[in-house]
């Protein structure tokens, strides 16, 4: 029997002493740097993957700085911050950190695991002033997942891995080979620490596939492991037309009806959010009643929320006791220099806006300018005419700028805060993304 969870005691890896300098043979030149000048925050467990992310990072130039978090899942985990916070030191790095004392979530122990660790993330990345979000995963991690979502009857998305990069979260390391991660670290003298469960085949199924599953695949067919990385390569190329497809598709009953299941399920998915991950049962039963269903009706799902049909559309709301909608966190705003692009979860706003960028909620009276220097409409119009659902509309985190309406995920922006407007010289925009709310597509 498989197991998600963790345990076990983390040892120090050895290093050859006397290593020789680094030489080209050492370096990662698969990697993919992110922009010069960028501030990267490198999620730093002290493992080999994320402990070469750090080290490479700091030999290219980029201003870097480091978040640990302890999941306090097993005795001992606080030793490893000792660890990285003298690795550090000596590369004369920041270093956030964060021990859990509060519980998980309910349900699987990864996955509430994954939730907390990427929350810690997200508020030290602000704390930090830092850009991007670095993570370790290698190419092994990718072939790995491939197979772990094989194993579970996966469909396309499960094959394209994790990828490379996801709004303000990039893997740098995603072409790399772990090989090459402990060659680079060797040359260099760099200690790591181990994860003894990463060997416990018995338990846990990551290790078995890494261990057991994947070694007698390549003894058998040499290679292997690099063409599922290109599977996975051209999985994303495909995964990614198929989102661009449904984020157009939205929440619109008439045009989901039109599409294959492919771009029905990745819409809910859309709806629903990455975290917890929705298992193909929850989707089926959301694309029942979004083809069949009759207004009013409603499907209960992970993580307190509730998929609700109307004549017209369908959404996704978060429950509180009762079955009434529950306020939710405010979500952090996101902010980094763009010269433009087209991801659907962002805005662009004017480069002066950001000091006076803030996130709140429907309230009486509330306009937005829809038109240069001159009209305004009425928030309320302009939901009633989305036909964003009446549970919902109080529970729409919206973007205020000095106390102005500026965004309406997912339906408006402002002209007189939108970068690029009419009148205005090019030039750089803040491009403004919210933790913890998927801009939805009314």
């Amino acid at each position: 029997m498989f197991t998600d969870g963790h345990s076990g005691v983390h040892t120090r890896a050895p290093t050859a002493a006397g290593a020789a300098p680094p030489s080209r043979a050492a370096s990662l030149t698969l990697a993919t740097a992110p922009p010069a000048g960028v501030r990267v925050l490198v999620a730093l467990s002290g493992g080999p993957d994320s402990t070469a992310l750090l080290v490479w990072l700091k030999e290219i130039g980029l201003p870097v700085c480091a978040a640990h978090f302890d999941h306090a899942l097993r005795p001992g985990s606080e030793s490893d911050l000792a660890f990285v916070g003298e690795l550090c030191a000596r590369l004369g790095v920041e270093l956030w950190r964060e021990r859990r004392t509060g519980p998980l979530r309910k349900g699987n122990l990864q996955a509430a695991a994954r939730v907390a660790r990427h929350d810690f993330l997200a508020r030290a990345r602000i704390d930090a002033g830092a850009d991007l979000i670095a993570l370790g995963h290698t190419a092994d991690d990718v072939v790995e997942g491939v197979l772990m979502h094989l194993w579970r009857g996966s469909a396309l998305a499960g094959l394209r891995g994790m990828p490379e990069s996801r709004g303000d979260i990039v893997r740098p390391l995603r072409r790399v080979w772990r090989r090459q991660i402990l060659s680079f670290l060797t040359a260099r003298g760099v200690d790591w620490l181990q994860d003894p469960s990463n060997f416990d085949t018995q338990r846990f199924r990551r290790a078995y596939v890494r261990h057991v599953l994947l070694p007698r695949l390549e003894a058998d067919a040499p290679g292997i492991s690099q063409r599922l990385l290109g599977v996975a390569a051209r999985a994303t190329q495909a995964q990614a037309a198929v989102e661009q497809r449904a984020t157009q598709v939205a929440g619109d009953r008439a045009r989901l009806r039109a599409e294959p299941e492919l771009v029905r399920l990745e819409a809910y998915r859309q709806l629903y959010g990455e975290m917890p991950a929705l298992g193909r049962r929850h989707l089926q039963a959301m694309d029942r009643l979004s083809l069949a269903g009759r207004p009013g009706q409603r499907l209960d799902l992970p993580g307190q929320r509730t998929f609700v049909v109307t004549q017209e559309r369908v959404a996704v709301i978060s429950l509180g006791g009762r079955g009434a909608v529950a306020t939710p966190a405010v979500p952090r705003l996101c902010l980094r220099e763009c010269w433009g692009c087209d991801e659907p979860q962002a805005v662009h706003l004017r480069w002066d806006s950001a000091d006076r960028l803030s996130v709140g909620y429907r309230s009486p009276g509330l306009r937005l300018r829809v038109a240069p220097g001159g009209r305004t409409r009425k928030l309320q119009d302009i939901l009633t005419d989305a036909k964003v659902p009446r549970a919902v509309r109080d529970h729409l985190p919206l973007v205020f700028c000095g106390g102005h309406l500026a965004w309406i995920p997912g339906l408006a922006v402002s002209t007189e805060f939108e970068a690029g407007g009419a009148g205005r010289a090019p030039g750089p925009s803040w491009h403004v993304t919210m933790d913890g709310a998927a801009v939805r597509r009314w």
